[in-house]
């Protein structure tokens, strides 16, 4: 499939796409699947607000604060890094990072402050969005509170694993309140989705788990894009659930009654 015809956008990249989706749904694995491509940018969380001054500073830019002009730099140098040869750029966002996004974009666009997606059209040039989300919001939940105990997130390929912050302790209550916010989020994305008329492009993680580069290349023919035939498409990190995950996932669903 040819590749589709981008409209430029305001800081030059030629097309755009938005990985929309909620902690622990494999973003970061899928991250570096579609970079791996080389035609689909080098998608990373560019606008999560604790994430810009360590942008800033690798990009040698001031660090963005709520000055229009400022953010408009930032956004430059967000887009330059988040784009390959080809035009095309990629980022990840969650869905707390989009109320942040679209707020900084009205001080850089202010004659459009009133339509999100008129926006995100003008600063990514039409952007394409996909919707990564997981079945088992259990298991993300169990996820999220053993990334956010010990600070281990990922472990990519030929690393040395992370230290942990602290040994990982089951915690009932805040599962709970987890499952809450992930069924939270994800019923926000669909109402947002809905609301400006934008039908993403679903991703499983379960599916992506599955078969990585088949839901690569679904994402790529769904962009309009091909494969380089030079090009293998790799992932970089390994899953880091393992038997205490499936002991905390089985212990919390005896503690409401549900059976294994």
């Amino acid at each position: 499939m040819a590749a589709r015809s981008f409209i430029t956008g305001a800081y030059g990249c030629t097309g755009a796409y938005l990985l929309c989706s909620t902690p622990r749904t494999g973003s970061t694995l899928l991250c570096g699947l579609l970079e791996s491509t080389g035609v689909a940018g080098h998608p990373a969380s560019y606008f999560r607000l604790p994430d810009q001054d360590a942008f800033a500073a690798q990009w040698v830019i001031p660090s963005p604060s709520d000055g229009a002009s400022s953010y408009a730099d930032f956004l430059g140098a967000a887009l330059a890094a988040g784009t390959t040869d080809n035009g095309v750029f990629g980022a990840r966002i969650m869905w707390g990072t989009l109320d942040e996004l679209v707020g900084r974009l009205r001080t850089v666009f202010p004659d459009l402050a009133g339509d999100d997606l008129a926006l995100l059209n003008h600063a990514f040039a039409r952007p394409r969005f996909v919707y990564l989300r997981r079945h088992d919001v259990l298991g993300q939940a169990v996820s999220l509170l053993r990334a956010e105990q010990t600070d281990v997130w990922h472990h990519a390929d030929g690393s040395e694993p992370q230290q942990r912050k602290q040994d990982p302790l089951y915690d009932f209550e805040r599962i709970r309140k987890m499952i809450r916010t992930i069924e939270d989020d994800n019923a926000a994305w669909r109402e947002w989705f809905a609301s400006v008329g934008v039908r993403p492009y679903p991703v499983v993680y379960e599916d992506l788990e599955a078969d990585q580069e088949g839901a690569t290349r679904g994402i790529l023919e769904f962009l309009g894009l091909e494969l380089p035939p030079a090009r293998t498409i790799v992932g970089r990190h390994k899953r880091l659930r393992d038997q205490l995950s499936a002991e905390w996932v089985e212990r919390y669903r005896a503690e409401i009654g549900v059976a294994g």
